[in-house]
């Protein structure tokens, strides 16, 4: 941030107001892949792969500790239905998930569809020349930060609902 101004960027003699940040989840049985947006709302950047715990509680206060530490205001979980739009068993789990996070880290949660993302993922790893047996470690990082992307640029962040998404509300925990 340039100095005097507390509330956003300069880029030249413009201000940039800053955006509120966002969480982006890609939600496996195995790993969650996390991202987070900038301080601008324009961009999102994957921050780590979380390998899960035996007990769910433990990954949830993971995810919320990741939350607070990047001040955010919402979070964006992956969707998996199938590609007619039924949900599926995977996604049924990922919302009963999203929806404790939503509880325990009291801040909204936005489904977002995330039909092919990881198929993305794994080919935009391929092209930038990652073997096949390095996708494993970066894949839902990448599938995260996918999932987040596609909620900025509805304006999903600045607007609250957009295209493709469910909100649950964590103090009701619908």
């Amino acid at each position: 941030m340039a100095a005097g101004s507390p509330t956003g960027w300069l880029q030249g003699d413009k201000e940039l107001e800053t955006q509120p940040r966002y969480l982006g989840l890609d939600v496996g049985n195995r790993r969650i892949g996390v991202a987070v947006s900038d301080e601008l709302g324009l961009t999102a950047q994957p921050v780590m792969t979380l390998e899960r715990k035996r007990n769910p509680r433990d990954d949830l206060r993971s995810l919320t500790r990741i939350a607070r530490r990047f001040g955010v205001v919402g979070i964006v979980v992956g969707n998996p239905v199938h590609l007619s739009g039924e949900v599926s068993p995977q996604a049924l789990k990922t919302q009963a998930f999203a929806a404790e996070l939503g509880q325990l880290s009291g801040l909204p949660i936005h489904l977002w569809d995330e039909r092919l993302t990881t198929r993305e993922a794994h080919q935009i790893l391929y092209e930038a020349g990652h073997a096949r047996q390095q996708h494993r470690r970066v894949v839902d990082q990448v599938a995260a930060t996918l999932i987040l992307q596609s909620f900025l640029e509805q304006g999903s962040g600045n607007r609250g609902q957009g295209t493709g998404t469910d909100d649950l509300d964590a103090r009701s925990g619908e």
